[in-house]
């Protein structure tokens, strides 16, 4: 039996448009983990979390609603504000600094390093310099209270052995200076990450760009203000958002440093919802705190997806 023209096109057509599709619904099928894992570890809580942020509760017997009394009272708190601010000097300490010495650290690295001295030993240091980030927090934290331990620590001692004796100080227990070292501490933890991705930005732009500029006479600075930083600026965006999450939400290294203190001055918010969570057992205010904070850090995130989005795009205009 002969199948008429038309109805034999139509079956080719879905037989050519069944294809892609089973291959979609497959790639779907591996995305499912995924999907189930970021519902159970990340929105399921997230959604508990906010529903305690409405309720009174010590942790144990039945919470009692409240509604927005929590956020009522955090307006007026304090504490939480000081806390807020000390996460903005973090800010500067781990997302401004870090990127501002990593981008100079990594132009150094390619131009200078590779260039003259080898890749190999360019990339010793940029491996020294990335090392921080892969310790435990909790072990440099430690370590760092051992430099910085006012009678026997090895920053006090280097001090006296060099005839600074009247600078030695009380790091980590003078309220004054206890935030800023916490804030140095941070800066060295931090200076890896950036170095990193913007050596590995730098491999992508294009040799001729600087190859004209300096026959045009322009010298290192020029080219690095002009060609480098605009080329990079995708990856300028990943650093600055990424960096300022982890300043907004830094709880580790305060925790082993100071533990908030002296008297709140290096209390940020992530540690004040845990001391109020778990310390004053104020369920329903610690978590109202964190609710909050996750929020700030949602609206950053998606801020920082639309400017690197925006600066790919340009970037690949440029190319074009």
């Amino acid at each position: 039996m002969t199948v008429p023209a038309e109805k034999g096109a139509r079956a080719a057509g879905r037989t050519r448009h069944d294809g892609p599709r089973r291959t979609r619904d497959s790639y779907a099928l591996f995305l499912l983990p995924g999907v189930i894992a970021f519902l159970l570890v990340v929105v399921g809580p997230f959604l508990m979390n906010t529903g305690v942020s409405f309720t009174e509760w010590q942790g144990i017997g039945t919470p009692r609603w409240t509604g927005l009394a929590n956020y009522r009272e955090l307006l007026d708190d304090s504490e939480f504000w000081a806390s807020f601010r000390h996460s903005l000097f973090m800010v500067v300490a781990m997302a401004a600094v870090p990127t501002a010495i990593g981008l100079v650290l990594a132009a150094a690295l390619f131009d200078y390093v590779a260039k003259h001295v080898g890749a190999r030993a360019a990339a010793v240091l940029r491996a020294c310099f990335y090392l921080p980030q892969v310790l435990p927090i909790a072990v440099a934290g430690i370590v760092w209270s051992w430099i910085l331990a006012p009678d026997d620590g090895s920053l006090n001692a280097l001090l006296g052995a060099v005839g600074l004796g009247s600078w030695q100080q009380d790091w980590l227990g003078d309220p004054d200076l206890a935030l800023y070292s916490v804030m140095a501490v941070m800066v060295w933890v931090q200076i890896g990450f950036p170095l990193v991705v913007f050596m590995a930005g730098l491999q992508r732009v294009d040799p001729q760009l600087y190859e004209a500029a300096e026959m045009d006479g322009a010298g290192w600075w020029r080219r690095f203000w002009h060609i480098t930083l605009p080329q990079i600026r995708p990856e300028t965006y990943v650093v600055l958002t990424w960096c300022t999450i982890a300043a907004l939400k830094v709880f580790g290294a305060v925790y082993v440093l100071t533990k908030g203190g002296p008297g709140g001055a290096t209390d940020v918010p992530s540690y004040f919802s845990f001391a109020t969570f778990f310390e004053k057992t104020q369920v329903g205010y610690g978590a109202a705190i964190s609710t909050v904070l996750t929020v700030i850090i949602l609206a950053l995130s998606l801020v920082g997806l639309r400017l690197q989005t925006r600066a790919e795009d340009t970037a690949e205009g440029a190319r074009a």
